[in-house]
């Protein structure tokens, strides 16, 4: 959905005019002591600014009236149920327990027959999933006879990206009034933009602001960028659009960094050019699919110049490539190092990462390496990652059924699907630890997302069900020692259950 390009101007110029619509300065017949001087008494109109000089101002207000009424139609608010592990309080029962949570999150509508895009968090462990309509939509429903708007919608889900952190849901409807993307590759600092949402559960709210930053970086050891803006942005925002003037998505409200718990003009929305591929392969999939090159890299610091006695004190050096791999098979080597992707220089491995972290496996790209005294252009397929495949697989289990509370985890059993994937694991059956608590219900060393369990105190553990069986007959304070497969290796970890 595109605005008239009139708009745009009157994000510059109403500002610049605003600046100076109230910068009147009174004349000597409007002077309070002039006209105590004359011993005027008569009433005074209410002082005004000079309508020629605050027209643009107006018409700023118009516009942001005209961006909202427009894309607010396509923003909806979202009720999750979900179910989480929680401290029990029985004296009858230990460990932890199933937990109901209600939660609210935004998203937008990106088609006429229902596909919405929202944050993977604002879904994640979702039992049921209810979207309400902005209110807009839903009165001109009823007014054309169809009372199924007035309430919230069951939706499903669609897929899930967690590496991204976006997710696609579908509401069994039509001819709903949707977004479109705009290119984020083309912000500029400073450029104005809105943020749509739900935050704190208040519904079709509206923020302004400007962008702080294009391309913000959070961990360091994260392909992940984000745009930055002052846009104030709460919770319940998650999901919801961050728009252009004309009206466009240009990134996906995510998360904000705050000291006091509330908005503090630092908020972060991803990318539309990151977002556009992942809506259209989660759409059309489920799944996405992520390139990768098949190499380990590092970042070349001064002491790494200096010690390998390289010719370059930039770019990212090649510690090792895999066999047969997209990198190998372009002919790349150890110690080549590489200064650039398709025709970007490239100086970190962040940079690399980023790069490739968009695209889809057999994206065709080209590296700057240099070799030596030499610069070679090597043209690269890209591969899939594995563990692309195996999150698709994961986001498919059933929560509630898979949940081993004595653990903390959400488990996965091992079946053809996941034989595909990893092909290589010492055995055919096991659980696969598909998800995690940050806070695990036992003490020793923590179980990884990825380990495959195989056994607990010599006793086979074939799937869930049997896990969740063994666990349950060791006594609270109980030792479980388990066999696991983490990196290719067997290794015992000794637990003891809380």
């Amino acid at each position: 959905m595109r605005l008239p390009r009139n708009v745009r101007r009157l994000f510059v110029v109403g500002l610049v005019s605003s600046c100076v619509g109230f910068a009147q300065t009174p004349t000597p017949a409007q002077s309070p002591t002039a006209e105590h001087a004359a011993g005027a008494t008569e009433m005074k109109a209410p002082a005004k600014p000079n309508p020629a000089r605050t027209s643009a101002l107006r018409e700023l207000s118009s516009s942001f009236e005209e961006i909202s009424e427009h894309t607010g139609r396509a923003v909806v608010q979202i009720f999750v149920r979900s179910y989480g592990t929680g401290s029990s309080e029985s004296a009858n029962t230990s460990g932890d327990v199933l937990t109901a949570e209600d939660s609210s999150g935004s998203g937008i509508i990106l088609s006429a027959d229902g596909f919405i895009l929202t944050n993977a968090h604002v879904v994640k462990n979702a039992h049921s999933i209810k979207v309400q309509l902005n209110a807009r939509v839903t009165r001109e429903a009823r007014a054309s006879g169809d009372p199924s708007f007035n309430r919230p919608i069951t939706a499903t889900v669609i897929g899930v990206d967690r590496e991204s952190d976006l997710a696609v849901i579908k509401i069994p409807r039509s001819n709903l009034p949707y977004l479109t993307f705009g290119d984020s590759d083309e912000l500029k600092q400073g450029e104005l933009v809105l943020a749509l949402g739900n935050p704190l559960g208040l519904e079709n709210s509206v923020s302004f602001g400007v962008v702080s930053a294009v391309s913000r970086q959070i961990k360091p050891d994260d392909p992940m960028v984000y745009i930055q803006t002052d846009a104030p942005i709460n919770p319940g925002n998650s999901g919801g659009p961050l728009v252009d003037a004309d009206g466009a998505v240009v990134g996906i409200n995510t998360f904000i960094l705050t000291q006091s718990g509330g908005s503090e003009g630092i908020g972060f929305a991803i990318p539309s050019s990151l977002a556009r591929e992942v809506f259209q392969q989660l759409k059309t999939q489920g799944h996405v699919h992520r390139g990768q090159l098949g190499l380990v890299g590092q970042t070349i610091t001064p002491d790494m110049a200096d010690g390998l006695e390289l010719e370059t004190a930039h770019g990212v050096i090649v510690s090792d490539v895999r066999p047969e791999g997209a990198a190998s098979d372009a002919g790349l080597k150890a110690d080549d190092i590489i200064v650039g992707l398709n025709g970007r220089p490239i100086n970190t491995v962040h940079q690399l990462e980023a790069g490739v972290f968009r695209l889809a496996p057999g994206t065709k790209v080209n590296l700057r390496v240099e070799r030596g005294s030499e610069v070679l252009d090597l043209p690269t397929i890209t591969e899939e990652q594995a563990g692309s495949q195996l999150d698709a697989i994961a986001d498919s289990v059933d929560t509630i059924k898979n949940l081993v509370p004595q653990l903390g985890i959400v488990g996965l059993d091992i079946n053809k699907a996941v034989l595909e994937v990893l092909p290589d694991l010492r055995r055919p059956a096991g659980v696969v630890i598909a998800a995690r608590k940050s806070s695990p219900p036992y003490s020793g060393p923590p179980l990884e997302t990825g380990d495959v369990i195989y056994s607990v105190n010599r006793k086979v553990v074939n799937n869930v069900a049997q896990l969740q069986a063994v666990l349950s007959q060791i006594k609270p304070a109980g030792a479980a020692v388990l066999l696991v497969e983490r990196n290719a290796h067997l290794i015992y970890i000794p637990l003891q259950l809380d």
